[in-house]
């Protein structure tokens, strides 16, 4: 009868999310300037978001596959497309309404090449949207991000007060001096303008603040500012409010590791049980900032 039809290929990836507020979020937290293009890979473990500039800052957003309540990969190997960051986030917004846990399903590719997005759950209506997305014109810089040492350089810092000290050293133009130290454990953030400012978080005075420390000996880096506060400038709000922490790691060479935790839960679950109950729902983000200038003799 219709043995000669030929059977459509199935999408290399339809997935499903019941939180779009949280994947807003996240996708924000890597959104530094207006126009900026990303590029998506996906695979069966989950979607990866990268955003570059200048080879000096990259940014990555990490959606494991058990964010989804639904996620069916089709694909061989691993499909990358480019997209604009702003305008995917745009997208999604116009899903979420405040106080009610939208679900909305992703596909790609459709027809042309677009990323599909459909809602599950609107009410009184079905919203639709259809995104065009190019072909990667370069393959994302790998920062081969390695320890520098046998003992990382790290710290974790409540995100707040990471994002204030960072706001607080703004000035033009200007590059930020981080500074570790074992004795007494303390990190340094100077900033270099019309004059110092330095704010010091010193370790066994501001646990409540500087959560952990694991430094052997001192080391310093300078980072340009527009790149540093990239990492904090769009923290959202939902991290502050949940109090979490910001992790810092100094690779070899001075290279900078920033981390933080978006929650993705659904927000009918309360704050208090979504670590407990959900530990999966979390997307993970991580920043690599090259240093400005490496001074082997202020890091032995």
């Amino acid at each position: 009868m219709s043995s000669s039809a030929v059977e459509p290929e199935a999408p290399d990836l339809v997935c499903q999310l019941d939180n779009v507020q949280g994947l807003v979020d996240a996708l924000t937290a890597v959104r530094w300037k207006r126009h900026q293009d990303a590029v998506v890979e996906l695979s069966e473990h989950g979607i990866v978001l990268i955003v570059e500039e200048s080879r000096c800052l990259q940014a990555k957003v990490y959606l494991q596959r058990e964010l989804f309540i639904r996620y069916d990969y089709n694909a061989q190997g691993r499909p990358r497309f480019g997209v604009s960051l702003g305008l995917f986030v745009d997208c999604l917004n116009t899903f979420s309404a405040p106080g009610h846990s939208n679900t909305i399903e992703i596909q790609y590719p459709g027809p042309d090449m677009q990323l599909l997005l459909k809602s599950l759950d609107s009410l009184g209506g079905c919203i639709y949207a259809e995104i065009r997305t190019r072909i990667p014109e370069t393959v994302s810089w790998d920062y081969n991000f390695e320890p520098a040492g046998s003992t990382p350089l790290s710290f974790t810092v409540k995100s707040a007060a990471l994002k204030e000290a960072i706001d607080d050293l703004e000035w033009p133009g200007s590059s930020i001096q981080i500074i570790l130290q074992p004795v007494p454990p303390s990190v340094t953030f100077r900033g270099e303008g019309h004059g110092d400012l330095q704010i010091d978080f010193m370790y066994y005075v501001n646990t409540d603040l500087l959560i952990a420390f694991h430094c052997e000996h001192q080391a310093s880096y300078r980072y340009k500012y527009k790149f540093l506060r990239a990492t904090t400038s769009n923290i959202p709000s939902s991290v502050i409010k949940d109090n979490r922490g910001s992790k810092l790691t100094i690779g070899r060479g001075g290279m900078l590791k920033v981390q933080h935790l978006v929650s993705v839960a659904r927000s009918s679950i309360s704050h208090s049980h979504i670590d407990s109950a959900q530990p999966s729902r979390i997307a993970y983000i991580e920043f690599f900032v090259k240093p400005e200038e490496d001074d082997p003799a202020r890091n032995d």
